[in-house]
């Protein structure tokens, strides 16, 4: 399996749909992105991704990462491909110019993230955490810290990570354990340890700078109680060079389903000089800069796994031999049919290119309102936050379970021969396994969307989205070509309302009637958000059709899968709305102690 960048679509959404160039040019800092420059990095990156990255995937996969007394050797080849990668600028893209950055959009940034993490999503990891560590101490760092920390880290000299969890706190922050006790000097003793943090330990870079959650002594109990640190790998000197090795240590190195070349190490801190960003008691406030960026980034992983799976299944479905069509014989000249005729494997097909398209658009279309809220104004900046804050739960649930279905359909397209390794499509399920559960479960990110930005919010930050589908409906309801799309698309943001409502009344009566409806109503969200934007596909696509530019397949095809997914994957918002209406009372009635006998 050798990744191909989809560089036709991914300038279609950026371009064609989202209209980046002038979406730049409503942003000051950002308005030297033009096309040009766009697609200069599209295709650098390509490169790297397609000629570098996608060779080490399988070969990183088989050797992962090595443990031996504290030290993380990364597997064969990735040394020079991460030197290769922050050579090609990739780290600084859209990091401050202060700090040697780029100051280019985060929504760049995230269409370079798509190619390296779909050609060698281990890889990716070890950059990926940076970006958050880095955007954490540009927001919220104090002048001293970002002159010491962030040069290097957006070179990529150093890299960065996040520890938030422990053995016994995983998504309930609120019982973290670590300590942080102030010291004479004005910084703090870190004592603790953390568990299952990416890129805790390797040997990428010279240093690796740890933000960290930590309770102060005396702190109020739970959430309230957190403040977040810098603890450096490596103790840095006042004239910034490296001194002495922190008390930091990599205590073991997880053994792992999938992602096995990405080191995922048990942290632990003895007494590590630490310094306090941010307010105190105000960890995970600060934090939350962070887990977005994180979450965003897991999202993307849910749309490369359906884009991985979607390149292999074609190739191999075009050229695997297997019986007759129904409908008589496709290629008679051999002695049976390419799969690709059968209608059930191009249900798999193109359910992988529903997925991995309409996730495309969903993740630039994110994108987009965090290029706002870090460099918009005013009512602009409110309304993008909103957004962002609404479509990230959506997006990382709902991305990452439809990645894993089509990476599935991927192994299932392969037959046995899915099954093996030799192929890449079990490494690719075994890979995407994880991104449905860090950076916050599916029933986290569910209870989020539902609990806190929907009802949370008495209804407004649905209510905003509601507004751009239902304008959307009405401007082109007229439009004959689109009826198809319109016409379900209204009904099903109508209902998205109405379903709201009944479940703020069945709360009214019964809380556990939130957690019992999220998951079931986080995917009808994430049906009819990637609905709105399959229209809008289809709309640009229609009409590039009837201006007859561009070619013709593409558009078609496009016009196509849109056509499916309305036909074959919308009508699942059935079954959820269902399975809502029945309460919560199914799953509440049994006793814990008759779960078995």
């Amino acid at each position: 399996m050798q990744y191909k960048a989809p560089l036709r679509d991914i300038q279609f959404v950026m371009h064609e749909l989202l209209d980046s160039e002038n979406h730049y040019k409503t942003l000051p800092a950002f308005q030297e992105a033009d096309r040009e420059l766009m697609d200069s990095l599209f295709e650098m990156a390509a490169s790297f991704a397609e000629n570098e990255l996608s060779p080490l995937n399988q070969s990183g996969d088989a050797e992962g990462c090595q443990f031996d007394n504290g030290t993380v050797t990364t597997p064969t080849g990735f040394k020079e491909a991460y030197k290769q990668y922050c050579e090609l600028g990739f780290p600084a893209l859209s990091a401050e110019e202060e700090f040697g950055g780029q100051n280019m959009p985060f929504s760049l940034s995230t269409v370079i993230n798509e190619m390296v993490g779909t050609a060698n999503w281990s890889f990716s990891m070890y950059p990926g955490l940076s970006h958050g560590a880095i955007q954490t101490i540009e927001h919220h760092g104090t002048d001293e810290q970002k002159q010491t920390y962030l040069e290097k880290m957006v070179t990529g000299e150093w890299s960065g990570t996040m520890c938030l969890t422990e053995a016994h706190a995983g998504s309930d922050l609120g019982i973290i354990r670590t300590k942080a006790e102030p010291n004479d000097d004005g910084t703090y003793s870190i004592t603790g340890q953390k568990i299952f943090i990416s890129a805790g330990e390797h040997d990428l870079t010279d240093n690796i700078i740890h933000i960290v959650l930590a309770r102060l002594p005396g702190a109020p109990a739970g959430t309230k109680g957190i403040s977040l640190f810098i603890v450096p790998k490596v103790l840095v000197n006042e004239d910034n060079s490296l001194g002495e090795n922190n008390n930091v240590f990599c205590g073991s190195i997880e053994h792992k389903m999938g992602i096995k070349a990405s080191a995922t190490c048990v942290m632990n801190f003895d007494g590590a000089k630490g310094y306090l960003i941010g307010p105190e008691n105000r960890g995970l406030q600060c934090m939350f800069t962070f887990m977005n960026v994180a979450r965003i980034g897991t999202a993307v992983q849910g749309l490369t796994a359906a884009e991985y799976a979607f390149q292999g299944s074609l190739t191999y479905a075009k050229d695997r031999l297997a019986m007759r069509s129904l409908s008589g014989a496709k290629a008679p000249e051999k002695v049976a049919d390419p799969i690709i005729v059968h209608p059930a494997v191009r249900n798999m097909l193109l359910t992988e290119k529903a997925f991995a398209e309409g996730g495309r658009a969903l993740v630039y279309y994110l994108s987009h309102f965090a290029d706002t809220v870090a460099k918009g104004e005013g009512d602009d900046l409110k309304f993008a936050d909103q957004m962002l804050s609404l479509l990230t739960p959506i997006a990382k649930a709902f991305l990452t379970e439809t990645g894993l279905e089509a990476a599935n359909h991927g192994v299932q397209v392969y037959g046995g021969h899915g099954f093996i390794s030799e192929w890449g499509m079990e490494q690719n399920v075994r890979d995407t396994r994880i991104a449905c559960l860090y950076e916050g479960t599916t029933e986290i990110q569910a209870l989020d969307l539902l609990g806190r930005k929907v009802l949370g919010s008495q209804g407004k930050m649905l209510a905003n989205f509601v507004n751009i589908i239902q304008t959307f409906c009405q401007e082109h309801k007229d439009n004959d070509e689109m009826g198809q799309f319109i016409r379900p698309l209204a009904k099903h943001v109508k209902e998205w309302g109405d379903l709201t409502a009944r479940i703020g009344m069945q709360a009214t009566e019964n809380p556990d009637a939130v957690g019992g409806a999220a998951v079931d109503y986080l995917y009808f969200s994430g049906y009819v958000t990637l609905a709105y934007l399959w229209a809008r596909m289809a709309l640009v696509a229609q009409t590039a059709l009837a201006d007859g530019t561009g070619e013709k397949a593409f558009y078609d095809a496009k016009v196509k899968t849109a056509q499916f997914y309305f036909a074959k994957l919308l009508p699942r918002t059935t079954t959820h709305v269902q399975r809502i209406s029945t309460g919560v009372e199914p799953y509440m009635t049994m006793d814990v102690d008759q779960f078995a006998f």
